[in-house]
């Protein structure tokens, strides 16, 4: 049994509201606009992601995250997770991402994080993902039960959780 009915379609262009921002699902094509978005707000990704996803590595190179962005396009053409990339209105610069995937610890049936870069955290553009997110996932996911990590639940308490079978 898939953790997505068979007939849901993914959204793929969400627009934050009182910004220039959308979200749309990530491409391979976008590792010019990823990397440097990744590499440079790693220090505090790592200290977000690190503990439980070993993300982004110090050493991480322009081919490692093409690879990865073509995994995440892959997966989302066949519903296995979903990262929408955070973009400016022409699409010249990633902003952040927001991962929506299937539950790897109990108590969820969907497990949902994102980040912005360094310049804009603690800014209106974060401020306003932080507001869309749980309400895009409670209009457009088929979540009866959706995590937000980080947020609901900090990262840790998490990981401390069982897996899920």
């Amino acid at each position: 049994m898939s953790w997505l009915p068979d007939d849901f379609v993914h959204p793929v262009y969400v627009p934050v509201p009182h910004t220039a921002l959308h979200l749309r699902p990530i491409r391979e094509a976008d590792t010019a606009l990823d990397y440097p978005a990744v590499m440079g707000s790693r220090e505090r990704l790592w200290e977000i992601f690190g503990p439980a996803w070993a993300w982004p590595k110090e050493t991480m190179t322009y081919e490692e995250d093409r690879v990865d962005l073509l995994r995440h396009e892959k997966e989302i053409a066949e519903h296995k997770s979903f990262n929408y990339a955070l973009l400016d209105e022409e699409e010249t610069a990633i902003l952040g991402c927001v991962y929506i995937d299937p539950p790897e610890r109990t108590g969820s049936d969907g497990e949902v994080s994102w980040w912005v870069v360094d310049d804009l955290a603690g800014g209106e553009s974060e401020r306003a993902l932080d507001a869309l997110v749980p309400q895009w996932i409670a209009a457009d996911w088929p979540f009866q039960q959706p995590r937000y990590l980080g947020r609901d639940i900090t990262w840790q308490d998490w990981l401390a959780l069982p897996r899920a079978s």
